[in-house]
């Protein structure tokens, strides 16, 4: 047995109390004649030192009463030992000892049963007390009888009913006690001085039934010697066990929380089983007693009756069970039965996966629609997820929008990640549909599997943590845990608090990357870029700062900065040519944040105002993942283009829903993305995606702007199909206001694609 936190000094009294009780045992073993002076003598004295001791375990911890009522128990045993030794048969002391050694069962019953209460809430603890008496009623039907009903029937006198009444009931009593512990999970929930003293609490129960059993008095010290070295041990493991428990040095401070999961199942139905027992044992009685005419109409009555409250019970339990593992919203498991799965799961040794799933821009539709279409959005998914997870598997909804999935019998990453991809694709191709609106099923997905020694909590937290790196990435994808992968969320933390004063202390730079028709060569207008230089980390990557400033809404202060700066100094570079045939343009990036941003509108006029810049030449890119609810979205965007300001969706094709969504907003540019423009190769394989967008966007009089544009190769297999404007760095990498008014001076009477740029292709993402 393991203990934790054990001194020294404990290990030399739990010797001190062994070493004397083996000897004593010895000693009886070889000389009989001794066996009740030694054995009253090391009783007594083992009570007295459990009871000091058990008192003493009492003052800290969690289990306080039970320890209390142990301590009392021990006392009166002491007493016991004594007087059922010393006294004469039948006598008045005789009584008062007798009665001390019932007392005794029902205290170290009571302690029994407290020890695994602490763990419930006061509802059920009130729950276990009528579970309890219930058990006990049955268990006395039948100690009534086998034990009470054949003295009476023998005419036996009341005077002595102590013995034949008190001392069964005692036993019944402590039965009850540790079935209770047992049953509720006691080895589970207590520590290992606590299985100690149930044990030896098991081992006084054996011995004391086995007198029971042979009609003796009770005086333990003349009764048969394998019962009386019975009682020595268990009163030697209940001393030991206290003596354990005032040294533990891990003793919680105060009582877990209840998971509201019954700790064991069986306990359920365990008092309904006794109710069962009873009517049986009382038909029996009444057939083979020939009262059948006399009671048989009450007995029948009566096992009708009970038949009915344990039916209609049975039901509430079942109904109580679900409803303490199922969310009530969704018909989903809850945390509770989630994690009663996961734990069970992984006790049968299972290869098990679990997948974290957070609905993307849930809180937007809750701020928009209402909590009551975000209800029915919840629904939606729900019922999506129980169609795309196998028959076996748990789904469980965890949180507002978060939910879990356990996934059995899976050893390999990639098949979790299999069923990840089919719930992504069945979210994006079953959007719900509130009134005349529609609002996409858009997710993030962890998955996770287990490995050799992972708790559940363990694959649960590796889950979360790949969600929250594909939640990061902001592509509504799936990242699959790896044990090299970070977590980044205290970092985030941390970032987001810096966030909030990057933009007044000047911490932001804005880069602009300028953008070339592909026929002429001149740049027709430039990207606006943002970088983060922090004071302590130095440059800080967008692909870590962007994210975060998105889910604390720091994105709208960044939005608005880097707006003002590129519609300013683009107004600038207007300024030499004003009327040239192609005035350059801002490009700026929208979030889906700021999309969703009431008075994005009256902000982006009030900046076109105050730095000059003509509404036609500013371009606003969003992304498919921007539209989060359409209902604020599109209206906002038609506002915009109603005064001018043209809108380009980004990173095209790329979504699921591209087309879906192009059909509806109000667009003039496609952006082809750069994974597309790395596949031309000069062949029709190579260019099919490509063309298709070029081909859709002119039969929808769009323009197009490719991304990536690394080749001169490129440059003229897209111009051959067809492309307006090219994007990368064959022409120019991202650079300072100053450098690129330079290079847009120098190009803007070029008429050749110019050389590539000697610098490394940039995949960072813009803002």
């Amino acid at each position: 047995m393991a203990l934790t936190g054990v001194s020294s000094r404990r290990v030399a009294v739990v010797m001190a109390i062994l070493v004397p009780v083996v000897a004593g045992q010895i000693v009886v073993l070889v000389h009989r004649g001794l066996q009740n002076d030694v054995t009253v003598t090391t009783m007594v004295g083992l009570d007295l030192l459990g009871a000091a001791f058990s008192w003493r375990a009492s003052r800290t911890g969690l289990h306080r009463r039970a320890w209390q009522f142990t301590a009392v128990g021990r006392g009166l045993s002491a007493v016991a030992d004594i007087g059922l030794a010393a006294a004469g048969p039948r006598t008045f002391w005789w009584w008062i000892t007798a009665a001390a050694a019932v007392l005794t069962f029902v205290l170290l019953a009571l302690a029994t049963v407290t020890f695994p209460a602490v763990h419930l809430t006061s509802r059920q603890q009130w729950a276990l007390a009528g579970e309890t008496v219930a058990v006990l009623g049955c268990g006395f039907m039948f100690v009534w009888d086998f034990a009470v009903q054949p003295h009476i029937a023998a005419g036996a006198s009341w005077s002595t009913a102590l013995t034949w009444i008190g001392f069964p009931i005692g036993d019944l009593l402590l039965l009850t006690g540790i079935s209770v512990y047992l049953l509720r999970g006691g080895v589970r929930e207590s520590s290992p001085p606590t299985w100690l003293l149930i044990a030896g609490m098991g081992g006084y129960l054996l011995a004391d039934a086995g007198f029971n059993a042979i009609g003796d008095d009770g005086n333990y010290a003349t009764g048969p010697l394998p019962a009386t070295m019975t009682f020595v041990a268990a009163l030697s493991a209940m001393t030991i066990a206290a003596v354990l428990e005032t040294s533990r040095t891990d003793r919680p401070s105060q009582a877990a929380t209840p998971t509201g999961v019954p700790l064991s199942p069986w306990l359920a139905y365990f008092p309904y089983a006794a109710v069962g027992a009873g009517l049986v044992l009382m038909i029996t009685t009444t057939i083979t007693g020939g009262e059948l005419r006399t009671s048989g109409g009450l007995v029948l009555g009566l096992v009708v009756m009970a038949a009915g409250v344990a039916i209609r019970q049975l039901v509430s339990l079942r109904d109580s069970r679900q409803y303490q593992l199922t969310d009530n919203l969704t018909g989903l498991s809850n945390r509770a039965g989630l994690q009663h799965a996961l734990d069970r799961a992984l006790r049968r040794g299972e290869h098990v996966a679990v997948m974290a799933v957070d609905l993307d821009g849930f809180k937007s539709v809750n701020d928009t629609y209402g909590h009551s279409a975000g209800d029915v959005v919840l629904m939606e998914f729900a019922h999506l997820l129980r169609a795309c997870v196998r028959a076996g598997d748990t789904a469980a909804r965890v949180g507002g929008d978060e939910f879990l999935v356990l996934l059995r019998h899976l050893t390999q990453p990639e098949d979790a990640a299999q069923i990840a991809d089919r719930l992504q694709s069945a979210a994006h191709a079953r959007p719900v549909r509130l009134g005349t609106d529609t609002i996409a099923h858009r997710c993030s997905i962890g998955v996770a599997t287990d490995a050799p020694g992972d708790t559940g909590d363990t694959v649960v937290r590796h889950a979360d943590m790949a969600m929250y790196h594909a939640k990061r990435a902001g592509t509504h994808g799936v990242a699959v845990y790896h044990p090299d992968m970070i977590d980044r969320r205290r970092d985030d933390t941390t970032l987001s608090n810096d966030l909030e004063d990057a933009v007044a202390s000047g911490q932001l730079r804005v880069l602009f990357q300028p953008m070339i028709d592909l026929v002429t060569g001149r740049p027709v207008g430039a990207e606006a870029l943002v970088r983060w230089h922090h004071p302590t980390r130095g440059l800080v990557s967008p692909l870590d700062f962007i994210p975060v400033a998105e889910r604390t809404g720091a994105i709208t202060g960044i939005g608005r900065y880097v707006l003002e700066q590129a519609c300013r100094e683009v107004h600038a570079w207007q300024q030499p040519q004003p009327a040239t045939p192609h005035r350059l343009y801002a490009s700026v990036n929208l979030s889906p944040r700021q999309l969703q941003d009431s008075t994005l509108v009256a902000d982006v006029l009030d900046v076109l105002n105050h730095t000059g810049l003509d509404p036609h030449d500013l371009v606003l890119e969003i992304t498919e993942s921007a539209i989060i609810d359409e209902r604020v979205a599109i209206p906002t965007l038609e506002n915009l283009r109603s005064h001018g300001v043209r809108i380009a969706v980004d990173d095209f094709g790329t979504g699921y829903s591209s087309l879906h969504y192009l059909t509806r907003l109000p667009v003039d540019i496609l952006k082809i993305d750069r994974s597309f423009v790395a596949e031309l190769d000069g062949t029709s394989h190579g260019s099919a995606i490509t063309e298709a967008v070029i081909r859709l966007s002119q039969v929808l009089h769009l323009s197009t702007v490719a991304e990536g544009v690394e080749t001169p190769e490129q440059a003229a297999e897209l111009a051959m199909l067809g492309c307006d404007t090219g994007q990368g760095y064959l022409f120019a990498k991202p650079m300072t206001a100053t450098d690129a008014a330079a290079f847009i001076h120098n190009r803007s009477t070029a008429a050749t694609i110019p050389e590539p740029a000697a610098d490394r292709p940039d995949t960072t993402p813009s803002t």
